[in-house]
């Protein structure tokens, strides 16, 4: 029994979902203390969008301390639709400045790349000045606005965020 149960953990460690799990090998040594909080899934009506992982240190989130969030895309999108529904999320959330939000998405634009399935982006929270993007080869880009990157987190960890039960799996919250 004990020899299954091992093969399984084998098994378990060396799935593609547990590889997956590990930030990018290019985001290198900085972001070592990040360990996986908490995942889930976003789907729009019946297809998968993207897997989320959320990354924190010590296995806690705290919203001024350093984190990562690793999106794990599952289907086909434009960059520059992922930056306008970023925007569209963040005024949702009450950010209403015209040139701020104009600005964000035009670096968000900027950085994210088209996606395909398979493609991953990794946002990463800097505390007190901005926010850092990665895909499994490289940096992407850095917006160097803390405002921007408290806005664009809050897309996913704010309590109004329009995908609450995404929240709740990303931060480990009960139901």
């Amino acid at each position: 029994m004990k020899i299954r149960a091992f093969i399984l953990a084998l098994l378990i460690a060396a799935s593609p979902f547990a590889a997956a799990r590990e930030l990018p090998a290019v985001m290198g040594s900085a972001y070592a203390g990040l360990k996986p909080l908490g995942e889930g899934k976003l789907t729009f009506l019946t297809m998968l969008v993207y897997n989320a992982t959320l990354h924190a240190q010590g296995g806690k989130w705290v919203p001024d301390q350093l984190f990562a969030l690793d999106l794990r895309y599952e289907m086909n999108l434009k960059g520059k639709d992922i930056a306008e529904r970023s925007i569209k999320e963040m005024k949702g959330q009450g950010h209403g400045d015209p040139a701020k939000l104009k600005r964000w998405g035009e670096e968000m634009a900027r950085i994210f790349p088209d996606i395909k399935p398979g493609d991953r982006l990794v946002g990463v929270s800097l505390p007190g000045s901005g926010a850092s993007f990665y895909n499994d080869q490289k940096l992407l880009g850095v917006v160097a606005d803390p405002e921007f990157a408290r806005a664009f987190f809050a897309i996913w960890l704010d309590e109004r965020t329009s995908e609450p039960k995404l929240r709740r799996q990303l931060l480990k919250l009960p139901d």
